[in-house]
């Protein structure tokens, strides 16, 4: 019987494969031993740490080992996986290894100072970003499109013609009953949009000065307007708002000094784009 089984060809294929393997191994010279992973000391205090401000009291035992398992564990599916080629092609993966670069790379720029020459300059070269805004004060006169329909557009120049000619008309008591205010004191033009809406403020800082004009249109309708008060906007000086061009002028900064760092990685790539096949073209 055991002559017959010796003489099987399968018994002397899977020998031959045995041998094959042990020789494979003995000339690998040890390269199957395991990896390491390391749980330091400072990984298990950063765990703890974690654990106890999440859950205001520090892990048992059993919870910091369980703890520690899932780490190795972690580490040993992501070590698989970053073999097998799986970050490659994946959108989220390549965002947050971006995020974690540009994170790095903001960390070990250089701490950047400023003086008060640098923002003076700064402020100079960049007024519009710390202007006030403009103000206004207006009186207004509201037409509903719901209550003059296709009229609207004549009732409000009969009532303009009135208004420019009697100085004493009471614009509150004029126009169409409304919640919105017939004057208004000096206000943004931020302000105004957000009461008004439509291009109002816009017709308002072309308006002449004292002078019923429109009419203009808003979010609820048509308004006759005369502008009482126009006060320009303005950039303030470096005293009063020193804090905000310095928090300006470190992100200008830091963003000019980022673009220079992937400008230096830039220059070691050779970056080639192809055109895509357009769309419909023959085959």
């Amino acid at each position: 019987m055991l002559k017959r089984i010796l003489g099987e060809p399968l018994v002397h294929f899977l020998a031959l494969a045995l041998v094959i393997f042990a020789v494979h191994n003995l000339l690998r010279g040890g390269a199957d031993a395991p990896e390491k992973i390391v749980v330091g000391a400072s990984k298990i205090e950063q765990m703890a740490t974690v654990f106890s401000k999440t859950w205001q009291r520090p892990p048992t035992t059993d919870e910091l080992k369980g703890m520690i398992d899932d780490y190795v564990k972690e580490e040993i599916l992501v070590r698989q996986a970053l073999e097998l080629g799986l970050d490659r092609d994946d959108t989220v993966v390549r965002r947050r290894l971006r995020q974690k670069m540009e994170f790095l790379n903001a960390a070990e720029a250089a701490p950047v100072t400023v003086t008060d020459p640098e923002l003076e300059a700064y402020l100079v070269a960049h007024p519009a970003a710390f202007a006030t805004d403009a103000q206004l004060a207006f009186e207004q006169v509201f037409f509903n499109p719901a209550r003059h329909g296709e009229k609207i557009v004549k009732d409000a120049a009969a009532l303009l013609a009135e208004l420019r000619s009697n100085d004493m008309a009471d614009p509150a008591q004029l126009g169409d009953t409304s919640l919105l205010p017939a004057t208004v004191e000096l206000t943004s033009r931020a302000a105004i949009d957000h009461m008004f809406g439509g291009a109002l403020a816009d017709g308002l800082e072309k308006a002449p000065l004292g002078e019923w004009m429109g009419p203009i249109t808003s979010s609820f309708g048509l308004h006759l307007v005369r502008v009482t008060e126009r006060t320009p906007g303005q950039v303030p000086q470096l005293a009063d708002i020193r804090d905000e061009v310095a928090r300006e002028w470190e992100y200008a900064r830091r963003t000019e000094l980022e673009q220079q760092r992937f400008g230096a990685l830039l220059a070691r790539y050779e970056v080639s784009v192809e055109a895509p096949a357009p769309v419909g073209g023959n085959h």
